[in-house]
């Protein structure tokens, strides 16, 4: 028998303490109750041994390779290819690619940081003065302040360039957001708040100017508080928040925010109903108008704001989510008066397309680092990059990744000519169709992609601290803010039937279009085939929805969401891949995205899926056994 030793490693705080265990084992059965980052280098123990435990002599240094993220800009073939194609402005290029070097250089530790350092909540002062104050790490501050001189907001009003200025805009969030910490959520936000400002005709230039400023110590982040105690998208019927006239002017407001998100903003837009003389309100959407409200008082107090608590959620954790009282809030009238839903539609808008942006990066980024961790990583002999069904399976997730980005670039494109009033009567309804159409489609993507992605990594993908699994937790959120997955299918079926299917035949005779363009690559053919099958199978679909038995529609609502998604992802897919300098790899990606059910809405509706008796018995086997 031999002495061996089992070394525990506990951290305490930063350092890893050792605790050697001294008994006699015989040499196989040496073990490692928990071995953390322990460097061989700094292990020590007085006994004489011939061969150190853990030494290089032993078993040599034992780390698996880590994936190094590079320049997001110079590894994205497809961002730079569609820049080439639409925006071929030198000092775009050469502005991203120093921004993405910003990006692994700076941001990257920065959104780290805000991840392990989430959001506190300090009810007190020392003095015990209530001040209800959420605190967060440097990093969060530090990334305000880049967003502020970079103009990730400013780009999107300074417009210079055109048509295009949300492209170039929102493709340099797209770099930023993976690496962000989450800081893209108060953008969103305040960008939506500059959008409604703007629309409303500057209310209060003052508040608009704060918000698109490039200068951090005046820039203004915007809160977005809707939810109430009721919960969900339906802000008619769940807003109990009053708003009550003041003399000389202005209103209190007085209500409880259920789900308050970048609760540390400097401002908030909020929806209320204004009483009248005797303290009644106006039910249902007509009650409901639009307020503006700075969170902090000049003298640095609250303004009339109590942080109830902080959300534990599963995910954004770098974000302060905040449950909130308001009692006497002072708050200034944006809207007229019961016309607050219809006020806030450009504020979703914006904040969709930044969930689309947000869950297109999210892909692109797990596979930057999955492709890079394949040519590093040997199993069964040879590089992951060297398996075939390891490679299909990263070409799967790209062929996903590069539908979804160039929907979320043409939603972006529609969004900038709308704003520079250039775009015609029919992309502006593709602009109405498209919006939950990308939001919801590529949500559902972003969760799929980051799980397989994390799967590539083996068990590394399931450790904390190696950064990975918060881009899964992360991920999980884009299905449901800005509305959950059949909040927004029905949202497409309200913009069909306000437009009186106008959105519809927008759509139909864009797709069209791109179809007969692409006829020019031969190799596009197949791709082509299936393309006009299925568009003409969903002309077919909802050219006869009105005939169809009454409730037959709603529960069509999400499939035909999921139609509308693949047919326009395919047919972004082969214009991109017949335009002349396309490459062969454009031309794969438009052929397997082809490959699949590109109209879902059709084949389930074939199987009696959406029929009255099918809706009886999805009720009775879901509800099967549940007691009253």
């Amino acid at each position: 028998m031999a002495s061996a030793m089992a070394v525990r490693v506990c951290r305490r705080g930063n350092r890893l303490a050792l605790h050697m265990l001294s008994r006699s084992v015989s040499d196989s059965s040496v073990s490692v109750e928990t071995l953390g980052e322990l460097d061989s280098h700094t292990y020590t123990h007085s006994h004489t041994h011939t061969h150190t435990l853990f030494s290089r002599s032993a078993i040599g240094a034992f780390f698996q390779e880590r994936p190094l993220l590079s320049n997001p800009f110079t590894q994205d073939a497809l961002l730079r290819a569609y820049l080439r194609r639409h925006l071929p402005v030198a000092a775009v290029e050469a502005e991203l690619q120093r921004f993405g070097q910003r990006v692994v250089s700076e941001l990257e530790p920065l959104g780290r940081q805000c991840e392990l350092h989430p959001p506190a909540l300090q009810r007190y002062d020392p003095w015990g003065r209530r001040v209800d104050r959420i605190l967060t790490c440097p990093a969060w501050a530090r990334l305000r302040a880049v967003s502020a001189h970079e103009g990730l907001v400013a780009d999107g009003y300074e417009r210079a360039y055109g048509d295009w200025s949300r492209v170039y805009q929102m493709s340099k969030m797209y770099l930023f957001a993976p690496s962000a910490g989450l800081y893209t959520c108060p953008l969103a936000m305040t960008d939506g708040a500059a959008k409604v400002l703007e629309a409303l005709g500057m209310p209060d230039r003052e508040a608009f100017e704060r918000l698109t400023s490039r200068d951090e110590m005046r820039f203004w982040t915007s809160g977005q508080w809707m939810t109430e105690r009721r919960g969900g998208s339906d802000v008619s019927s769940g807003t109990e928040t009053v708003a009550r006239r003041q003399q000389g002017g202005g209103f209190k407001l007085y209500g409880f925010k259920w789900f308050t998100s970048a609760t540390d903003a400097d401002m908030t837009l909020t929806l209320a109903r204004i009483t009248d003389e005797h303290g009644h309100t106006t039910p249902g959407s007509r009650g409901l108008s639009l307020f503006m409200a700075e969170v902090w008082n000049s003298d640095g107090s609250s303004n009339g704001i109590e942080v109830q608590r902080l959300k534990d959620k599963l995910g954004t954790r770098q974000v302060p989510t905040a449950e909130l009282l308001l009692d006497g809030m002072n708050a200034r009238l944006l809207s007229e008066e019961g016309r607050g839903v219809a006020s806030i539609a450009n504020m979703l808008t914006i904040t969709r397309i930044y969930n689309t942006v947000c869950a297109v990066a999210a892909m692109r980024r797990i596979i930057h680092l999955c492709r890079e961790y394949a040519c590093k990583r040997s199993v069964f002999g040879k590089l992951l990059k060297d398996h075939a069904l390891h490679v299909q399976t990263l070409s799967r997730m790209e062929v996903e990744t590069r539908a979804a980005f160039l929907l979320v670039m043409e939603v972006c494109r529609l969004l900038g000519r709308e704003e520079n009033r250039s775009a015609s009567e029919r992309e502006l309804l593709l602009l109405r169709l498209l919006t939950p159409v990308a939001k919801l489609y590529s949500a559902k993507q972003a969760v799929s992609v980051v799980s397989e992605g994390l799967e590539s990594f083996g068990g590394q993908g399931y450790i904390e601290d190696t950064g990975l699994p918060s881009m899964l937790r992360d991920a999980q959120v884009l299905s449901i803010w800005e509305g959950t997955t059949n909040v927004l299918s029905l949202d497409v079926l309200r913009s069909v039937e306000k437009s009186s299917g106008s959105v519809l035949q927008a759509f139909f005779s864009d797709v069209e279009e791109r179809l007969l363009a692409a006829e020019v690559c031969a190799a596009l053919r197949p791709a082509l085939s299936s393309l006009r099958s299925a568009l003409s199978a969903l002309m077919l679909f909802c050219q006869a929805a009105p005939t169809r038995p009454a409730g037959s529609l709603e529960p069509s609502a999400r499939d035909l969401a999921y139609s509308l998604a693949r047919v326009y992802m395919g047919a972004l897919l082969v214009d991109h891949a017949a335009w002349e300098h396309a490459t062969h790899t454009d031309i794969y990606t438009a052929l397997r995205w082809c490959d699949q059910d590109l109209c879902p809405v059709v084949s389930r509706g074939a199987a009696g899926c959406f029929d009255p008796q099918t809706t009886a018995m999805d009720s009775a086997l879901v509800y099967d056994g549940l007691q009253p």
